[in-house]
């Protein structure tokens, strides 16, 4: 008798834990592929020589935008990125699974200042942090940085950092 109470519990309980892991494929594959339809703005990047660089952004505003990044994207042009925008300072910690194209990920503080510039390889999961803590993550094509001359101690001029967008 009660042999067979267990076995039913146990039944039970295993069919409980096999419905929610029986959804998680149609699921996981309901969200694969790049997001779309995020808010977008500009920003500039002021090297310490003076030079600027204009980007468009996506804005990765929510902890869903934020969790998916830029995944699944195939290409990204040049002048184009996603800015990560957060509401307090704090130490972060990017990786690159599911990202299909190489990134410069780059920490910023709260005046717009860059910290610190992590390279990150397509599919890696290594965590990449910053330096310190950061505001915001802006995520460029990788290798742009160093073609641009973009370094730590550079400025991003966006509102977000309480700095008007030059016109």
């Amino acid at each position: 008798m009660i042999q067979r109470l267990l076995l039913r519990l146990l039944s039970a309980l295993l069919l409980a834990l096999a419905v929610p892991v029986l959804s998680l494929p149609t699921t996981a594959l309901a969200e694969q592929g790049p997001q779309t339809g995020l808010q977008e703005d500009t920003l500039v990047v002021e090297t310490a020589g003076g030079t600027r660089h204009k980007f468009t952004v996506e804005l990765a505003l929510t902890l869903q935008q934020q969790a998916r990044g830029l995944m699944y994207r195939e290409h990204m042009d040049d002048d184009r990125g996603m800015l990560f925008l957060y509401e307090v300072e704090q130490p972060l910690s990017f990786w690159m699974m599911n990202t299909l194209i190489p990134l410069d990920i780059i920490f910023i503080d709260e005046k717009g200042v860059i910290i610190n510039i992590q390279h990150g390889k397509p599919r890696n999961t290594t965590p990449l942090p910053s330096s310190r803590p950061a505001l915001a993550v802006l995520e460029l094509n990788g290798g742009l940085c160093a073609r641009l001359g973009i370094r730590a101690g550079d400025r991003l001029l966006h509102p977000a950092f309480g700095v008007k967008r030059p016109s």
